[in-house]
């Protein structure tokens, strides 16, 4: 099952050329291969990688609009990636997610296996105790379009296994602690995951083209004061 690369280690710049072999120092350097070009005429999006300041100054700054907002303009869960496995894109994301991969039976039950939920670094070994939040809260989709989406947008970034930071397994506690909150209202429990928690927020932000309010923003700054050397990777939603 495909749900893109992680986030952090998606790139499209060039790798440094390699160093001389050591057994013979007379010869020439030979360059790494490059990353492969998107085909003419496919249209793929490109790869993009940075640092966490500077992701966060590409994110456009705009007041929060909530009035409209309802969770059914998201139309979650669908068939997911496999139309005819019986898994919608909950299970398919919870599947893809297994630290031990459980049993899967009759209409996608899913027995045993384990999770660990990185909100709060608790580990799971019952599928039943688990939600599968958007990373980027539904209700801070709609107050950070900068245009008002199509319900066709709104159903791709609702069901986005393309990128594997748009859906999140986590324990069901630590995702109605979270709600609609952004980083500035709240934050993961286990600290030690807030340095990836501010890049996969802001890489998923960038990759769906959302605005940040300036409380948002200055949140996500102070988490990067804390995280110099975190790096987000994003790929343009089409």
């Amino acid at each position: 099952m495909r749900r893109g690369l992680p986030a952090l280690l998606l790139t499209a710049l060039p790798l440094l050329p390699a160093l001389p072999a050591a057994a013979d120092s007379t010869l020439p350097p030979k360059a790494a291969p490059r990353a492969p070009e998107p085909l003419p005429g496919t249209g793929a999006p490109e790869q993009v990688m940075t640092t966490l300041y500077e992701a966060i100054d590409r994110l456009p700054i705009a007041a929060e609009h909530r009035e409209g907002y309802d969770r059914r303009l998201y139309k979650h869960w669908n068939k997911g990636l496999n139309g005819s496995d019986g898994c919608n894109t909950r299970k398919e994301v919870i599947l893809a997610e297994a630290v031990e991969a459980p049993q899967v039976g009759d209409r996608c039950a899913l027995t045993g296996g384990s999770w660990l939920s990185k909100y709060d670094n608790v580990t799971v070994t019952d599928a039943a105790r688990l939600d599968v939040d958007h990373f980027v809260p539904l209700a801070e989709v709609y107050d950070s379009e900068q245009t008002p989406w199509s319900p066709e947008r709104r159903e791709a970034y609702a069901n986005d296994q393309d990128s594997p930071d748009t859906l999140i397994a986590v324990t069901a506690a630590s995702n109605r602690s979270k709600a609609d909150k952004d980083p500035a209202e709240w934050l993961p429990t286990d600290a030690t995951y807030h340095c990836a928690y501010a890049a996969t927020w802001v890489g998923t932000k960038l990759r769906w083209d959302l605005a940040a309010d300036e409380a948002e923003r200055e949140a996500l700054l102070g988490l990067a004061e804390d995280c110099p050397t975190t790096v987000v990777a994003y790929e343009p939603a089409p």
